[in-house]
C-alpha cells in the first residue's frame, strides 16, 4: 500500500487536545509521522491536500445492533458497514441482542465470520451477559473471551437478579472482562413511553420518573464495591444519576459509562407530535438533564458518546406511539448531530473526539482513537461547516429510522480510512 500524505490538514488529535493546522503522513497502516511545522518529505506518498478540513481518529461506536442473525431486513454487517464508512465510523461495537442472542462460542463465530466477509470497517463483537439475556443463568465468558468478545452485556435487559449479577460480575473480574449495563429499574420502567412529567400528562403518555436511572446506578455501584469488576454504564441521560458516578469514579471503582447523540441533542418536547421516530431507550429527557449530561461528557465525567443504533423497520414505527418499537438509527447522523454540540459552544473538537474515538478505544483495548505515531491509520477527513438537509431515505442503512430526518444539520464526510485504506469518499 503506498503512502499518504495528508497536507494542510486541520489535525484534531484528542489525546494532547490540539486542533492545529499541519501534515499527517500514512505508511503500512499506519500513522509514521505528523508535523505542525516543518515540511514533511513528501518522497513516495500520494498527496492528499484536506484544505484546511478536519483530520481526526476514527470514531469508534459503542453499542451498535446489527441484525445478523436474524432480522437481516433491519440491518446487515453490509449495510450497516457501509452506513459506518459514510458516517466516519471505523470501528462498530457490536450489541448481542440479536435473534438468537450472541450467547455462545459458535453464535459469536458465525457473527464474526459475517462481518468479515461484508464488512471493510473493524467490527468488535460484544457476546451476552447471561443466556437468552434473560438474566437467570451466566454466559461462558472466558469462551466467549476467547471467540473474541470485547465485553459482556445483556443490553436492554436488566440482570434483576442480584445473586446471578454478582457472580458474573465476579467471574468477568477473574477474567479481566468488561461489563456493560443498561441502568433502567425495570419495575418503574415497565411500559413507559416517554419520561414522567407534566409534558408526558399532558401528551397521555405513560412515563418513567429520571429516578429510575439512579436506583439502578446505585445497585450497579454497590456490587461493583463488593466485586471490583470493570463496568460500563451503557446510557447515563439524567442529571439525578451525575453525583452518583460522580463517586464511584472517587472511590477509585473501575467504572465508565456513555451516553447516545440522541440525549445529548433532542429531549422530551420532540415527542410533541407523537412522532415514533423520537422514542428510544430510555426515553428522551428533560431539557435541564440533557444540559447537564452535555455538561458531564465535557467534563469527562461521561466517558463516551455513540449513536446506539437501533434499526427498526417501517412496520415497527408506524404504530401508536405506546405500541411502537424504541431505537432509532445513528451511524450515518452520528458526526453531523455531534456537530450541534460544537457550533453551540458545549465542546470543543478536541472533547468531541476524546469521547467519540479516544476512550472507547482505550476503555475496550482496541485499536483506533489516536494520532500518535505508531497509531493505527484510521482516520476520517470532513467539513465541520458544511450544511445539509438530512434525508433518510439517502442513508445507506436499510432501517431509515432517524429522529433527524428533515433537519438541517452541519459536518459532511469527506473521506474515511481504516488501516490506511480509503473507504469511503472521493477526489477530496
Amino acid at each position: 500500500m503506498p503512502a499518504t500524505l495528508f497536507t494542510n490538514a486541520r489535525i484534531i488529535d484528542p489525546a494532547a487536545g490540539t486542533d492545529r493546522i499541519g501534515q499527517l503522513r500514512v505508511q503500512s497502516g499506519k500513522v509514521v509521522e505528523v508535523s505542525y511545522d516543518a515540511a514533511i518529505d513528501p518522497s513516495n506518498a500520494e498527496i492528499l491536500d484536506a484544505k484546511g478540513k478536519c483530520l481526526a481518529p476514527g470514531i469508534v461506536d459503542i453499542g451498535v445492533k446489527v441484525c445478523e442473525p436474524g432480522e437481516r431486513h433491519k440491518e446487515s454487517f453490509r449495510s450497516a458497514a457501509a452506513a459506518a464508512a459514510a458516517g466516519g465510523i471505523t470501528t462498530i461495537v457490536t450489541r448481542p441482542d440479536t435473534n438468537p442472542s450472541i450467547d455462545t462460542p459458535e453464535a459469536l463465530e458465525f457473527q464474526t465470520r459475517r462481518a468479515q466477509d461484508a464488512a471493510p470497517i473493524r467490527v468488535a463483537p460484544m457476546a451476552a451477559l447471561t443466556k437468552e439475556r434473560a438474566g437467570r443463568e451466566m454466559t461462558e465468558i472466558g469462551f466467549l473471551q476467547d471467540a473474541g468478545a470485547v465485553a459482556f452485556t445483556d443490553c436492554d435487559h436488566v440482570v434483576q437478579n442480584t445473586k446471578v449479577f454478582s457472580r458474573a460480575l465476579t467471574y468477568a473480574r477473574s477474567l479481566g472482562a468488561l461489563v456493560m449495563a443498561h441502568v433502567q429499574e425495570p419495575g418503574l420502567s415497565a411500559g413507559a413511553a416517554v419520561t414522567s412529567g407534566k409534558f408526558a400528562s399532558l401528551r397521555g403518555l405513560p412515563g418513567v420518573t429520571a429516578m429510575a436511572e439512579r436506583m439502578a446506578l446505585d445497585r450497579d455501584i454497590a456490587l461493583l464495591e463488593m466485586t471490583g469488576a470493570a463496568y460500563h454504564a451503557d446510557q447515563i441521560t439524567t442529571a439525578r444519576a451525575l453525583p452518583a458516578l460522580e463517586r464511584a469514579k472517587s472511590n477509585g471503582l473501575n467504572i465508565s459509562a456513555g451516553v447516545s447523540i440522541h440525549h445529548l441533542t433532542l429531549n422530551e418536547l420532540d415527542v410533541a407530535d407523537y412522532r415514533t421516530f423520537f422514542k428510544v431507550k430510555p426515553p428522551l429527557r428533560s431539557e435541564e438533564d440533557r444540559c447537564a449530561v452535555v455538561e458531564a461528557l465535557a467534563s469527562g465525567l461521561i466517558d463516551t458518546l455513540s449513536s446506539m443504533h437501533t434499526p427498526q423497520d417501517e412496520e415497527s414505527k408506524r404504530l401508536p406511539f405506546e405500541e411502537a418499537a424504541s431505537g432509532a438509527v445513528g451511524l450515518e447522523t452520528l458526526l453531523p448531530a455531534s456537530m450541534r454540540l460544537i457550533h453551540a459552544g458545549d465542546l470543543t473538537l478536541p472533547q468531541l473526539f476524546a469521547a467519540l474515538s479516544m476512550r472507547p478505544a482505550k476503555r475496550l483495548g482496541l485499536k483506533g482513537g489516536r494520532l500518535a505515531v505508531g497509531s493505527v491509520a484510521d482516520l476520517i477527513l470532513f467539513d465541520p461547516e458544511a450544511p445539509f438537509v438530512l434525508d433518510r431515505t439517502k442513508l445507506s442503512s436499510k432501517s431509515k429510522n432517524t429522529p433527524f430526518d428533515g433537519a438541517r444539520v452541519q459536518g459532511r464526510m469527506l473521506g474515511t480510512w481504516v488501516g490506511g485504506a480509503r473507504i469511503y469518499g472521493g477526489d477530496t
